[in-house]
């Protein structure tokens, strides 16, 4: 019982603003138009700024894990490659192929990890577990960017020069890399400018989750259903299958452990559908793969802590 609460706990705030924004567009407080124009203010501001705080305010371990480091980007660009042939072979539309790989690969480790570690593992954990913020959220930015760049269009041929020019003046890269700069160097913002940051971070997750509740509809479901299946067992069976066990067998256990879980098994970032819409992807599908993946995630999750922790790995 207390797995299924903490993982409640942890999902539940994510449907209640996501719900939000369905109950607004469906009581005609804003339309579609004042919701695109929020959600290009999300995605050009709000979530780089979320991103370049999330890893400036990165607290450094005593001991920095390098094998979970290495561990975790070797898995991730694993998933991704296996992703990305997956999502060429699954259909034929470039628009729908981005999202697809985005959704393979992408979790919400940026929103769920340290909160959900922190549940899992009880108090005194969340060093590792922060840390490995600027860890993951860099690399999940810049595949993202990579898989959207790469599909984007009709053009099945890579660009090598327009996807590099679309990685580098990317918002989300820009303050992911903004944010490195600064954890890396201790570099430290004067208190009021800091204070502005949070207070801006902090609107950018209600925003985006109410945007994308703003874009749910029961009636496009149907149209997507083969794509929504592939990417709700992807996200929160097949690639945790794969990783975790491997984590295990490699000798993770603990904190280390529970990121690793986060990492693989939790639902596709929120983010992917704001960047889905920016970057000419199906934001129909992301949005409702983030949305389905996310309300079955409570079930998955509190299967994958439960059975875990059963076996004494947590």
């Amino acid at each position: 019982m207390e797995s299924l609460k903490l993982s409640f706990e942890a999902i539940a705030p994510i449907f209640l603003m996501m719900l939000l924004g369905y109950c607004l567009k469906k009581l005609r407080f804003a339309d579609k138009q004042n919701f695109d124009v929020i959600n290009n203010i999300v995605f050009k501001i709000f979530l780089p700024v979320l991103l370049f705080y999330n890893i400036y305010k990165t607290e450094t371990a005593n001991i920095i894990d390098t094998k979970l480091i290495v561990f975790l980007i070797g898995a991730i660009l694993t998933v991704f490659i296996l992703g990305y042939f997956a999502a060429i072979r699954i259909t034929p539309q470039n628009s729908k192929r981005g999202v697809i790989l985005q959704g393979i690969f992408r979790s919400n480790y940026a929103i769920l990890g340290v909160p959900l570690v922190g549940y899992i593992c009880g108090p005194g954990s969340g060093a590792v577990s922060s840390l490995m913020v600027a860890v993951v959220v860099p690399v999940f930015n810049v595949l993202a960017v990579v898989a959207l760049e790469r599909f984007r269009g009709k053009d099945t041929k890579l660009n090598v020069l327009k996807l590099f020019k679309g990685v580098i003046t990317n918002p989300l890269i820009i303050g992911s890399l903004a944010g490195l700069v600064f954890f890396l160097l201790n570099i430290k913002l004067p208190s009021v400018i800091e204070k502005s940051v949070k207070d801006i971070s902090a609107l950018s997750t209600p925003l985006a989750l109410i945007v994308l509740g703003s874009n749910f509809e029961f009636s496009q479901i149907r149209g997507y259903a083969k794509e929504i299946t592939i990417l709700v067992l992807s996200r929160l069976v097949i690639v945790p299958l794969i990783t975790v066990p491997v984590a295990i067998a490699l000798g993770f256990s603990g904190e280390a452990l529970a990121c690793i879980l986060i990492t693989f098994a939790s639902p596709i970032a929120v983010s992917s559908y704001a960047m889905a819409k920016q970057m000419n992807g199906d934001e129909t599908l992301a949005g409702q793969a983030v949305v389905i993946t996310s309300a079955l995630c409570l079930l998955t999750l509190f299967i994958w802590i439960f059975a875990i922790s059963s076996l004494g790995y947590f």
